[in-house]
C-alpha cells in the first residue's frame, strides 16, 4: 500500500474498532453479523489490509453505520465539503483505476458520491447491496459496459443507468481509452436490523 492507502486504512480501522466498542461488541460477535473472517476483522482494524468495497458495506451495514461514516471523520456540522482530490479511494484497479468516494450522507437512508475511472480493459465486479439499493450512474468522458444481473448496457458520453444495485452488477471498459463516470448510491435503512444492542451471532 502506498502512504494514502496506508492512511486511509488506518483512518477506517480506527472507525470500525470505535463503532465496535461503542457497541460493546467483540470481534467474533461484529465478525459474525457482518459476515466476515474474524482474522479479516483484526487485519482491518489493525489496519494492515485496504479492504474490499464489499469488505466496507458489510462492515457498515452491520455496525448500522453509511460506508462514508467509516472513511470520513464524524462531521460536527450538517455540511460538509470535501475538496479536490479529498475523497477516498476504495479501489483501484491493476491498470490505474479508481473508484473514489466523493461524499455521503449518515443514516439511516444514505446516499453515496462516487467518482469512477477504468483504465482500458478494466472492469469492477460488485457483489449485491442491501435490499432496496439503487444506483444511478453517468458516463462523463468515454465508454462503458454496465452489467446488471444478465442483462449489459452499452453506454457513451452523457448517457446515464438506473438500477437497483441488490443484485450482482459489474462496471467495465471493453475500449482503448479510459472512461469516467460519476455514480450515485442510495441504500435505504442502513443498519436498521443491528440498531438494538447485541447483534445476531
Amino acid at each position: 500500500m502506498d502512504g494514502a492507502a496506508e492512511s486511509l486504512a488506518r483512518a477506517i480501522g480506527a472507525r470500525v474498532r470505535q463503532e465496535r466498542k461503542g457497541r460493546a461488541w467483540t470481534l467474533d460477535q461484529l465478525a459474525a453479523t457482518a459476515g466476515l473472517s474474524r482474522r479479516m476483522l483484526v487485519n482491518v482494524e489493525q489496519g494492515t489490509v485496504n479492504p474490499s468495497v464489499g469488505t466496507l458495506l458489510r462492515l457498515s451495514d452491520a455496525l448500522g453505520v453509511g460506508l462514508p461514516a467509516l472513511v470520513e471523520p464524524p462531521a460536527g456540522r450538517t455540511v460538509k465539503r470535501t475538496r479536490r482530490g479529498e475523497g477516498a479511494v476504495l479501489w483501484t484497479g491493476a491498470l490505474g483505476g479508481q473508484g473514489v468516494l466523493v461524499a455521503g450522507t449518515e443514516p439511516p437512508d444514505v446516499v453515496e458520491l462516487w467518482d469512477w475511472t477504468l483504465a482500458p480493459g478494466e472492469r469492477h465486479e460488485s457483489e449485491a447491496h442491501a435490499t432496496g439499493t439503487r444506483e444511478v450512474l453517468q458516463v462523463q468522458e468515454g465508454a462503458m459496459t454496465v452489467t446488471v444481473g444478465d442483462d449489459s448496457y452499452e453506454l457513451g458520453p452523457g448517457d446515464a443507468l438506473t438500477f437497483h444495485g441488490d443484485v450482482v452488477h459489474a462496471y467495465g471498459n471493453p475500449n482503448e481509452a479510459a472512461v469516467r463516470f460519476s455514480l450515485a448510491v442510495f441504500e435505504p435503512g442502513v443498519g436498521a436490523g443491528h440498531r438494538m444492542g447485541t447483534p445476531n451471532v
